[in-house]
C-alpha cells in the first residue's frame, strides 16, 4: 500500500539552473517535462502545490552587477527571466492536464496574473498549481527568500528545495569525494556552518515561521513524490 503524503500543502523552489539540463544556459525541454511529470504525480496524491522559480539559466542579477551593471537594474532583468521560466513550466504542466496559474510580483496583466495572496490560496484549494514569478518584486532579494516568503504567506506545511544533489552536504559532493550528507540539520546549523543551502534571509524567515526545509535531488525521477511520502534521500532542516 502506498503511504499517504506527509504534507498537505507545499512550496517547491526550483533554481533556473535546474531547468538547463546539460545545456550551458537556457531551457532544456526534456528537463522541464520531467519536472512537470514529477509535479503532476504529487498533485495526483492530493497535495496542494505551489512553485517559486529562479532565472539564473537566463540572467542572474549578481553576475550582471559584477560586470558593471546597476545592481537594481540587473535584478529586475533577473526577475523577468523568472517569468519566462514560469511560463515554460506552466505550458509543460498544462500539456499534462494539470491546471496551472502564473502569478507575478511585477504586474504584467497581458502575460499572467498579479500576485494576490488570497487568489493564490484559492487556486491551490481548487487543485491548481500556482507558479510564483519575479521573486519578491524587489531588487537585492533572492528567489530563495521569495520562496520562504511565499511559503509562509501560503501557510505551507513545508518548503522543498529541488537541487542538483540529494540533500545537504558538508562540501560540494561533485567536487569533494569524501563530503558527508546530512540527514537532518537545524536552521542554526546551516547558518553557523555557512552550508549555502539558501541565503541567510531565507533560512531566518523559515525559522521564524517554523517552516521545515527539505532539500532533495529534483533530477532523480519520481524524487518529489518520494519525498512527499517521507521516502528516498533528502535532508530535512528544522528547529530541533
Amino acid at each position: 500500500m502506498t503511504p499517504p503524503p506527509v504534507y498537505k500543502r507545499v512550496l517547491l523552489k526550483l533554481s533556473g539552473e535546474a531547468l538547463m539540463g546539460r545545456r550551458e544556459f537556457g531551457l532544456d525541454t526534456e528537463t522541464v517535462n520531467a519536472i512537470a511529470n514529477d509535479i503532476k504525480a504529487v498533485v495526483a496524491m492530493g497535495v496542494e502545490v505551489s512553485v517559486v522559480i529562479g532565472g539564473g539559466n537566463i540572467f542572474r542579477g549578481v553576475s550582471g552587477a559584477a560586470s558593471g551593471m546597476d545592481r537594481a537594474q540587473a535584478d529586475y532583468m533577473g526577475m523577468l527571466a523568472t517569468i519566462m521560466n514560469a511560463l515554460a513550466l506552466q505550458s509543460a504542466l498544462e500539456k499534462r492536464d494539470v491546471p496551472t496559474r502564473v502569478q507575478s510580483a511585477i504586474p504584467m496583466a497581458s502575460v499572467c496574473e498579479p500576485y494576490i495572496r488570497r487568489r493564490a490560496e484559492r487556486h491551490m484549494e481548487k487543485g491548481r498549481v500556482v507558479v510564483f514569478g519575479a521573486g519578491t518584486g524587489n531588487p537585492f532579494f533572492t528567489t530563495d527568500t521569495a520562496a520562504a516568503l511565499r511559503a509562509a504567506e501560503m501557510q505551507c506545511d513545508a518548503l522543498l528545495k529541488g537541487t542538483q544533489v540529494d540533500g545537504v552536504y558538508s562540501a560540494d559532493p561533485r567536487k569533494v569525494s569524501g563530503a558527508t550528507r546530512y540527514e537532518q540539520l537545524t536552521y542554526l546549523d546551516v547558518l553557523a556552518n555557512d552550508l549555502g543551502v539558501m541565503d541567510a534571509a531565507a533560512i531566518s524567515l523559515a525559522r521564524e515561521n517554523h517552516l521545515p526545509i527539505i532539500v532533495f535531488n529534483i533530477h532523480a525521477p519520481g524524487a518529489f513524490a518520494q519525498v512527499m511520502r517521507g521516502e528516498g534521500a533528502f535532508t530535512k532542516i528544522i528547529e530541533t
